[in-house]
């Protein structure tokens, strides 16, 4: 039986649930502000107390691999069962890897990620293009198989990422407009949102690039870094109903309570309700 694909899936769950993406980002200054050692059981305890408050509400949870990583296989092992059970609770969840690289490599990053017999099988992954798009043609296809989407870096809200984002190919448009051109065409034909997704900022103002990819569009920035859902219409345009705003502090501040974390990622996804006009 042919997967669902990943884009169906996400715009349902962004139309039922409301278009938002919570990161599950356990820097040691957020386990202290919890009043938790960090050791992996402060990490348990975040991670468990987030996806019980969250996954049964959100459209989107997104791991940040890295804040796991740092603890070695036990931190993995978090990981792994933060994705089995938001996965299970209802949200889609997406791995923040940023993986990227050529042939059997990227290949090995699709079979970790992409792949329904990993115990780290997510519905999306973040991927870096900037080894050429083709490079990414192992997780592109797997994604397609399992039914799982990726999301291309394409302008990040980071400033020190405009030196490559914003360089000229050399057919003129930036490297950031030929991703999405790529994005795009992975894109064509699908119904009623593709599976391959690119990540723009949503603190840029004008993105000043086309960014109808016919897929969706993570926009972190919203919070900590200064953007709100306010902002998101003047940067995405005509395309603002394919965003999916990701925040992770502005939520997680609230904790350790349950009921703080769910009543921020409630108030968020209302204002991005009345900013964005629905789909």
């Amino acid at each position: 039986m042919t997967p669902e694909p990943f884009g169906a899936r996400l715009r349902r769950a962004m139309d039922t649930r409301g278009p938002l993406c919570v990161g599950i980002d356990p820097h040691a200054s957020l386990l202290t502000a919890w009043g938790l050692n960090d050791d992996i059981a402060g990490l348990e305890r975040f991670t468990r107390t987030v996806v019980e408050a969250l996954a049964d509400r959100v459209a989107v949870l997104k791991p940040q691999s890295a804040f796991f990583e740092r603890f070695g296989s036990r931190g993995i092992a978090v990981l792994e069962k933060a994705v089995e059970e938001a996965r299970a609770a209802g949200a889609l969840v997406l791995m923040d890897a940023k993986r990227g690289d050529i042939g059997s490599t990227m290949g090995a990053y699709a079979a970790t990620y992409l792949d329904k017999g990993s115990p780290l099988f997510s519905d999306a992954l973040t991927v870096s293009p900037y080894l050429g798009f083709g490079s990414l043609r192992p997780a592109l296809d797997a994604a397609v198989l399992s039914g799982a989407g990726v999301f291309v870096l394409g302008l990040t809200s980071n400033p020190e990422g405009a030196e490559v984002q914003r360089a000229t190919a050399a057919d003129g448009r930036s490297l950031a407009q030929l991703m999405l051109d790529h994005v795009a065409a992975e894109n064509e034909g699908a119904t009623p949102l593709g599976s391959v997704g690119a990540v723009i900022g949503a603190t840029l103002g004008d993105a000043g690039v086309n960014l109808a990819v016919n897929g969706p569009l993570l926009a972190p920035g919203i919070g900590a870094q200064g953007a709100t859902p306010a902002d998101l219409p003047g940067v995405f345009g005509a395309a603002v109903g394919n965003v999916l705003p990701s925040v992770s502090r502005g939520v997680l501040r609230h904790g350790p309570g349950a009921s703080g974390l769910r009543e921020a990622a409630d108030r968020l996804t209302d204002e991005v309700r009345e900013a964005v006009p629905a789909s």
